[in-house]
């Protein structure tokens, strides 16, 4: 059997899997996470206005529950904020405050940043 060639001249194999094994140039292959998730809290200004806001990143959660964290959170710190692509968002500076609060619901947070 002939070998399927494409447009471009790149020759496709019927026993090779069509996408086995393509990476970026210089990219690790994805894996696993093993041990515990890195919560990272920081703080964020761009795109803002000079407002800052703290951020919490890193967390294995959910959608329906980085919400639920999101609230119980903003009640913490008696301030608005929102979860935005995986990341949850707190108005104003609280980074010691929810570093305190991750830790005390066994999350390993740091604070990062200056």
């Amino acid at each position: 059997m002939r070998p399927k060639h494409t447009f471009r001249g790149v020759v496709i194999h019927e026993s090779q899997p069509r996408f086995a094994g393509i990476t970026r140039p210089g990219a690790a292959p994805k894996t696993a996470a093993s041990g515990p998730a890195r919560v990272r809290v920081g703080r964020e200004v761009s795109g803002r206005g000079g407002k800052g806001v703290s951020v919490i990143s890193g967390l294995p959660l959910d959608a329906a529950a980085l919400e639920d964290l999101a609230t119980r959170l903003k009640k913490l710190c008696g301030a608005g904020g929102a979860v935005r692509e995986g990341v949850i968002e707190i108005q104003g500076d609280h980074r010691d405050r929810l570093v305190g609060e991750l830790c005390k619901l066994g999350y390993d947070a740091k604070r990062s940043g200056g």
